[in-house]
């Protein structure tokens, strides 16, 4: 067995039911959306859901609520190979590339669909739009999964880079600074570089060796999903806000 399949571990990742069940939607969507294309537009409120969400908290909907995310860690890890995420797929080039060619594709989609409006098939073909992108997601992302890691597809999802934007926008108007929650050590003297947080961390970050000088964890690619918190083995890890650490050294204060 290859040295970096034995280093990450395969821990439990579906704390809640949201997490754990929502590959529903997406199953249904890819493959029920075959036979009835309207389901497809039910992608658009995720979209939407999404963006918003990464203004005010980073990347908290792939680790919390993202349904493909939750067929990769909930459905498939168990078939992993839990191998390391290769560098490249990583890079800025491969995430803005394919981010670019997501773009295209389904803007030049959307414009055939467009051509139908005010007939009865738009809707039809404006949800499959979206039913063939989910499908593709769920064979690529499941083989990658299979193959690879669990969120390998992750690395470089657009609607990851979507979300690098909006959580961008969100600091720049310092609106996700008070709103957002990272992972925050306790006190970095504490932490003995067990090295655990990074071998459970499904994105494969290392948050042990990149705590800010507020004790958080600052990376745009943290999926808030509590993983690593979970696994510390001395609990000193936990996802928070400054004004909350700031409301209870005013608590302990008083």
């Amino acid at each position: 067995m290859p040295a970096d399949s034995k280093y990450y571990i395969e821990t439990n990742r579906a704390f809640t039911l949201l997490r754990k069940y929502s590959w529903i939607f997406t199953l249904t969507i890819a493959i029920g959306g075959l036979w009835f294309p309207k389901l497809g537009l039910f992608v658009l409120p995720i979209m939407a859901g999404l963006t918003i969400t990464a203004f005010f908290k980073g990347r908290y909907w792939c680790g919390n609520i993202c349904p493909h995310g939750s067929l990769f860690d909930s459905l498939l890890m168990p078939l992993s190979k839990n191998k390391k995420i290769p560098d490249f797929l990583k890079s800025k080039y491969v995430q803005y590339g394919f981010f670019i060619f997501f773009s295209f594709q389904v803007g030049r989609k959307f414009i055939d669909a467009w051509s139908n409006f005010g007939q009865q098939s738009f809707f039809d073909q404006l949800g499959m739009i979206f039913v063939a992108s989910y499908l593709m997601v769920t064979i690529l992302g499941g083989l990658a999964t299979i193959f690879i890691s669990p969120r390998t597809w992750c690395q470089f999802c657009p609607m990851g880079t979507l979300q690098r934007f909006s959580y961008k926008v969100g600091k720049i108007l310092n609106v996700a600074s008070k709103t957002d929650k990272k992972v925050t050590i306790e006190s970095e003297e504490l932490c003995k570089e067990c090295g655990l947080c990074s071998k459970a961390c499904p994105m494969q970050l290392e948050p042990y060796k990149n705590f800010n000088e507020d004790g958080q964890f600052e990376s745009e690619e943290c999926i808030r999903c509590d993983v690593c918190v979970q696994n510390c083995p001395i609990n000193i890890l936990e996802i928070k806000s400054l004004d909350d650490e700031n409301n209870e050294d005013l608590k302990n204060a008083q």
